[in-house]
């Protein structure tokens, strides 16, 4: 089972533990070697104490199932990924030197600088894009330079893939980011538009050419909700010897509507490498922030009717369905589990585009306190994402088309019901468990799933189990 705690000189999985790098508060850097390999790489290792967030799990696996798919000189080069069952962590390429954030020390910096920097950055993000990933975590510390000059974007655990499941979208629906730099619909719960990494990269410039924060950092969501309708000071106002083309740039890139931003991040580095084409409007001469009723006005819009979505993949639910398996790891027989997997493997086969969410309840006490170690110091929620994988290896799905999701909460069967109608699933599949007096009592979780679901329910049973 993971631990979080290794020591300089310890060996996992061939390589050997050197100097510890870094320790924040969802990982641990350790710098690595291995055996014949003169390569020095960089271990990440998530934090996995009591009372961590579940997200920062999920986090952890999203980054470990994007991060091989990258390539590129604007991503660090991937090299191996630990499993959860024995120890997790992610070894990559260490690069030289540091990332942004020691330049906040000596802000504001050079337009032309920043200008260049910028164009950097966005032909990472452009790179990224073309790859199907959008990074929604942009910010100082997550951006290093090559020797040679190009920007490499590091930290992808808050990152969307086009191809893969939005774990953190799916199992806690809440925006996640670093207030400053948040795009508006990220805000509202959006992780699939790139521009909000374009909008990011405008607040990182303003910042970096004023020395001010354009939406301050707030930290709660009412506070991040008001750059839905409050616009920044122009960077002009606050130091007016930025050019007019630069600020042009900017608030382009900080547009709230995603649609009047630049639509690629390659056009605005072009844009920054050319300040005497960019086309100037009256952004560029802007010195105050928008009057009291414009303001008025956009607070008084739906939140929503401000965002532009991009439009999505169009897939019949037929073709492509969200088949969800409910699994009680505590009360599984050998034969119910087989059972269960042969049902699903007769639903995955009629459908080949089908998506699998292999779900487990890890119940919540209603007043105690919960703890999120087991008597023997193991992380209950990475406990039973291993038992999910076990539990699924036999049916031999193909990586990318099952995930696996630890929902924490008092009501299982409330829970799941709410998992389904959120993502849309389109069939659960779940066991049904022996009866009992206190099920007489007080209803079955299948039952009140198999009632409520908004989508097909398949409860299976094993002949001759009590009834």
């Amino acid at each position: 089972m993971a631990k979080s705690k290794l020591e300089t000189g310890s060996i996992l999985d061939g390589f050997t533990i050197g100097e510890l790098i870094h320790r924040g508060g969802m990982a641990s850097l350790w710098e690595v070697k291995r055996e014949g390999d003169p390569t020095h790489y960089l271990m990440k290792i998530p934090v996995l104490n009591e009372g961590e967030d579940p997200a920062a799990i999920v986090s952890f696996e999203m980054e470990q199932m994007i991060m091989p798919r990258l390539k590129g000189a604007h991503v660090p080069r991937h090299v191996a990924n630990g499993d959860f069952a024995v120890q997790p962590f992610i070894v990559m390429e260490r690069l030289a030197g540091e990332t942004l954030l020691p330049q906040l020390k000596h802000l504001p910096l050079p337009v032309d600088k920043v200008a260049e920097m910028g164009a950097a950055i966005a032909d990472a993000l452009e790179s990224l894009h073309r790859q199907g990933v959008i990074h929604l975590d942009l910010k100082p510390s997550n951006i290093m330079f090559r020797p040679s000059g190009e920007a490499v974007l590091i930290d992808y655990g808050l990152a969307h893939h086009r191809d893969l499941p939005d774990l953190l979208q799916e199992e806690f629906r809440l925006p996640y980011g670093t207030a400053p730099y948040m795009a508006p619909e990220q805000v509202m719960g959006i992780r699939t538009d790139p521009r909000s990494d374009i909008f990011a990269l405008g607040c990182l410039m303003y910042f970096f050419a004023t020395g001010v924060r354009p939406f301050g950092d707030p930290q709660k969501l009412k506070g991040l909700k008001q750059r839905l309708w409050r616009d920044p000071v122009p960077p002009r106002k606050l130091k007016p010897d930025i050019p007019p083309w630069f600020q042009e740039i900017v608030l382009r890139c900080l547009e709230v509507k995603a649609g009047r931003r630049y639509p690629t991040p390659a056009q605005l580095a072009h844009d920054l490498r050319n300040p005497t084409q960019v086309q100037l409007s009256a952004r560029a001469e802007k010195l105050q922030k928008d009057g009291f009723f414009a303001v008025l006005k956009r607070k008084g819009e739906p939140p929503r009717s401000l965002i532009d979505k991009p439009p999505e993949r169009e897939a019949e639910a037929s073709d492509a369905p969200i088949v969800a398996a409910a699994i009680n790891l505590d009360d599984m027989t050998p034969e119910l589990a087989d059972k269960l997997r042969r049902t699903l493997l007769r639903i995955l086969e009629r459908s080949p585009e089908a998506r699998l969410a292999v779900l487990n309840v890890l119940k919540l006490n209603r007043i105690a306190m919960d703890q999120t170690l087991d008597e023997e110091g193991n992380n209950k929620h990475v406990a039973r994402l291993v038992g999910l994988k076990d539990w699924a290896r036999p049916m031999k799905i193909a990586q990318g088309r099952v995930t696996y999701h630890v929902l924490e909460a008092i009501d299982p069967a409330d829970t799941l019901l709410d998992y389904a109608r959120v993502n849309n699933v389109d069939h659960i599949v779940m066991g049904a468990r022996a009866n009992s007096t206190m099920r007489k009592i007080l209803g079955s979780v299948s039952g009140k799933v198999a009632m409520e679901a908004p989508c097909t329910v398949t409860v299976v049973r094993v002949r001759g189990a009590e009834e």
